[in-house]
């Protein structure tokens, strides 16, 4: 555990990324290549049905400043500048998008022992601002997501969320959606060794008075493999294994099948990663 408790995106991150991550139905490919001179390149692909969508990503670093370059195959160049530390505990990151004029936003986070926050500004002359903070320990933290919209003078989000961690556990609560959506969440290390942990998630909507349960599982068959499991209430249930084949180089299965409705067939996805 960190000293800090962390940034409100944190809030409930460790039981979301076991219970989603990596899960997808669609085909996926990326590969990575490092220049001798330090520049990053990282070529993507994914295959959704018939639509296949593409992007170049080029990375380059410079002591504590790190610039973004992506191009999409709809001719779209999304630049992100990330000035790291500086000053301690500070992070800047400016990103605009070409030729989206009114894309441009800029934002700082500041890590502290007690505190983390967040806060961003639409680079418009009416723009929307959002603004995140936690305070607490590494161990209990309370937080707040906000957004304002200058031009209209309404929040267009307002969020609250806890979280509790120990050794082995970590909970957390969020309130989403102005107060229509309470999310609980629940994850626990069952073995270290294994990477064996599992997970919990329950989203009440007071609006449609509807709950969604979701429930998951990991654990490492091997140093190189993964595998991992969930099903919620509706009886959807997923699966999937992931291997590094090689250092930093993934390869993914995963399979979602409908409990209620098998005969409609499962679907399938893959995705490859290869880094040198």
């Amino acid at each position: 555990m960190g000293k800090g408790p962390g940034l409100y995106t944190e809030i409930g991150k460790k039981a979301r990324d076991l219970l989603y991550k990596d899960y997808q139905s669609d085909h996926k490919f990326s590969i990575t290549t490092y220049s001798p001179t330090g520049v990053v390149i990282t070529s993507s692909g994914s295959k959704k049905g018939d639509l296949f969508l593409a992007d170049v990503n080029t990375q380059l670093k410079n002591k504590n400043v790190t610039t973004d370059i992506k191009v999409d195959t709809n001719s779209n160049l999304f630049t992100t500048i990330t000035v790291d530390e500086a000053a301690p505990g500070l992070k800047t990151i400016l990103s605009f998008r070409v030729p989206d004029q009114r894309s441009g936003k800029l934002e700082v986070q500041y890590l502290h022992d007690y505190a983390g926050i967040c806060t961003s500004v639409g680079l418009t002359a009416n723009p929307i601002v959002n603004f995140s903070g936690v305070v607490g320990t590494n161990i209990v933290a309370l937080g707040t997501d906000v957004s304002f919209d200058t031009k209209t003078g309404d929040f267009t989000k307002c969020n609250a969320g806890l979280s509790f961690t120990n050794a082995d556990l970590v909970a957390s609560l969020n309130l989403n959606n102005k107060g229509d959506n309470l999310t609980a969440s629940y994850y626990h290390t069952v073995s270290p060794l294994t990477s064996t942990a599992v997970g919990a998630e329950v989203n009440h909507s007071f609006s449609t008075n509807e709950n969604i349960i979701t429930v998951g599982t990991q654990h490492r068959l091997d140093p190189l493999t993964s595998v991992k499991a969930r099903i919620n209430n509706f009886g959807k249930a997923s699966a999937l294994i992931q291997h590094e084949w090689r250092p930093k180089s993934l390869f993914t299965v995963s399979g979602e099948v409908d409990t209620k409705s098998v005969d409609k067939g499962a679907k399938f996805g893959l995705a490859l990663a290869l880094k040198p």
